[in-house]
């Protein structure tokens, strides 16, 4: 299977590597379990749509952006790529390092288009987003077998739809999730440690992954 250029075994890699990111605990997790324990599911759905709308104006720019950059200077891709890997090094160790449990604060009701707003502007605001974008397309994108702004926006539309199953879960069972992650600390180590190892093994692969040499898209 090829699709814009991607292989099926750099799909399958990607997808799985969305999905450890949509399974890694982080502010969204937080706000989406908080939102929804306030003031009920209706509401984290609504939240959970804003947040999508949010990652999906990361997917455009990241797209665009590194298309620009191959254009111009079609020898800063490769650099590119290797600036992320070692970006993802690093989220591996900050994904180990990271403590605490899921510890929900009391949100005040709004209404849906508020929880829209709310939700699209916190996902629009966090810069990790667009770092993590571009960090992690460039490892899976090859110049040379089509348009790097095809390739990118099929990624990019991978990652909204792995994230948003995982999130139409949490939503669905987050007073149960939170109660379960509480109560158990060791599980939450347990899962840091191999997210993070997880990220270090993907990087590294990645990063010593051969790949052609292209000037055009």
């Amino acid at each position: 299977m090829n699709v814009f250029g991607l292989t099926g075994e750099r799909l399958a890699l990607f997808t799985l590597a969305a999905l450890l990111l949509a399974l890694t605990p982080g502010p969204v997790w937080l706000y989406l379990i908080s939102r929804t324990l306030a003031q009920g599911r209706r509401a984290g759905y609504f939240s959970m749509f804003g947040v999508a709308a949010g990652l999906a104006v990361h997917v455009l720019l990241a797209a665009f952006g590194l298309t620009v950059v191959l254009l111009a200077i079609p020898f800063a891709f490769d650099a590119i790529r290797i600036a992320g890997a070692a970006y993802l090094l690093w989220l591996a160790l900050a994904t180990v390092r990271s403590g605490g449990v899921f510890e929900t604060s009391p949100l005040p009701p709004a209404a849906p288009r508020v929880l829209l707003r709310q939700a699209f502007v916190a996902a629009l605001l966090n810069p990790k987003v667009a770092v993590f974008y571009l960090s992690l397309f460039p490892q899976f994108i090859d110049p040379a077998h089509g348009s790097v702004l095809a390739q990118s926006l099929a990624l990019g539309a991978i990652q909204l739809a792995t994230a948003a199953i995982v999130d139409l879960s949490l939503v669905t069972v987050a007073g149960f999730l939170a109660a379960w992650f509480a109560g158990r600390p060791l599980w939450l180590r347990m899962q840091r440690w191999f997210l993070g190892s997880a990220f270090g093994v993907l990087a590294v692969w990645l990063a010593l992954t051969p790949r052609q040499t292209a000037t055009t898209t």
